[in-house]
């Protein structure tokens, strides 16, 4: 009887390798992906999650992308800083800022103090009547509110609750409106006078970029910044804040999102503050991707937020736009040039005033 070999089985040898083997597997998987990350760096359309989403989404203006920006090191002095140029050209304005009082409060932590929320202290914010910082640690240079508020995107709902009352406890008898803002807004605090002047304080409004979900009358975007009326501050603080059942009552939850349900809740009204062009004056990214015709791909989640009809291009925007987000540090002192201190030969400027009702009225200066 003819016997068969088998095939022989060095278990030690074939172990040694299958390790090999998916040691080699595993560099290469790795160098693989370091290119595909090292290729794709400097795209800017990077995946991220997006507002309200269920999964990934192509988003060029996500908070991320600022993470990494820095701003100049050494001080930057405009001309008139310490000289006399531009000398009475801002007496409207000084008169407007005696009569329309806004306090802005800008949402920031202990590591951007120094990285962006002293360029806002150095440009938009010392236009405001009174400027405050919200943190969870001291700065004195700043300085800085300390609240009782972790740092994370998971605490902002309930530190923009504590950063309003602390501002209504605190000045309610000192101002008449209140605007939270991002330590990457540039806000024009002029045109933001000029808006509110129209409207009483003592009623009960909400000023902002206006978005259509979540809320039945909108909410207002967080970054583009957000403005309530001493009364309705009050309400917010005294009346919403304390029931579970008007205001969300733990930390969870998108910060704008949350004050929007709330705010209506009790009968804060989300008003309208396009300009008598129906352009819009408060924007959740930079000039650049409302300006430019296109830049924003029109499956981006923005056009299916935003309230009204509006448009890309040069008639974004309105001659007297109140905000922009996603404003790195460097640009804020851009934008500090730009509108305070270029001036065109031979150019005067005018104005539309908006009431409520929406009528306009020239004023020129």
């Amino acid at each position: 009887m003819v016997q068969q070999r088998l095939p022989s089985f060095d278990g030690g040898r074939s172990g040694r390798r299958f390790i090999l083997t998916l040691v080699a597997g595993t560099v290469f998987g790795f160098l693989s992906a370091c290119l595909l990350i090292t290729s794709t760096r400097d795209v800017p359309h990077m995946f991220s999650w997006v507002p309200g989403g269920s999964g990934l989404s192509r988003d060029p203006h996500h908070y991320s992308e600022l993470e990494s920006e820095v701003g100049p090191e050494t001080e930057v002095k405009f001309h008139g800083d310490d000289e006399d140029f531009h000398k009475g050209e801002d007496r409207i304005a000084q008169d407007m800022a005696r009569k329309v009082r806004v306090l802005c409060w800008i949402m920031t932590g202990p590591k951007n103090h120094q990285s962006k929320a002293r360029h806002v202290k150095a440009t938009w914010g010392k236009r405001c009547n009174i400027l405050l910082f919200m943190s969870s640690a001291a700065d004195a240079s700043l300085p800085a509110v300390v609240l009782p508020v972790k740092e994370g995107r998971d605490n902002l709902w309930a530190k923009t609750k504590e950063a309003f009352k602390y501002a209504y406890e605190k000045y309610k008898d000192k101002v008449d409106w209140f605007m939270k803002a991002d330590d990457d807004t540039y806000v024009v605090v002029e045109n933001l006078r000029y808006m509110l002047s129209s409207y009483n304080p003592n009623s009960s409004l909400y000023f902002g970029c206006r978005f259509k979900p979540f809320v039945k009358q909108g909410y207002m975007s967080g970054g583009a910044g957000y403005v309530l009326s001493k009364e309705g501050l009050r309400k917010f603080v005294e009346e919403g804040l304390p029931d579970k059942t008007k205001c969300r009552p733990d930390n969870g939850g998108a910060e704008d999102v949350e004050m929007g349900k709330c705010l209506e809740k009790i009968g804060v009204r989300a008003m309208d503050t396009r300009d008598p062009h129906g352009r819009g004056r408060f924007f959740p990214f930079v000039p650049e991707h409302h300006l430019i015709p296109n830049h924003v791909d029109k499956n981006f989640w923005y056009w299916k937020y935003i309230y009204y009809d509006t448009k890309d291009g040069l008639n974004c925007c309105s001659d007297s736009a109140v905000s922009f987000h996603y404003v790195s540090p460097n640009m804020m002192y851009v934008l500090e040039y730009l509108i305070y201190h270029l001036r065109p030969y031979g150019i005067s400027h005018s104005l539309e005033r908006s009431s409520p009702d929406r009528p306009s009225t020239l004023i020129e200066y």
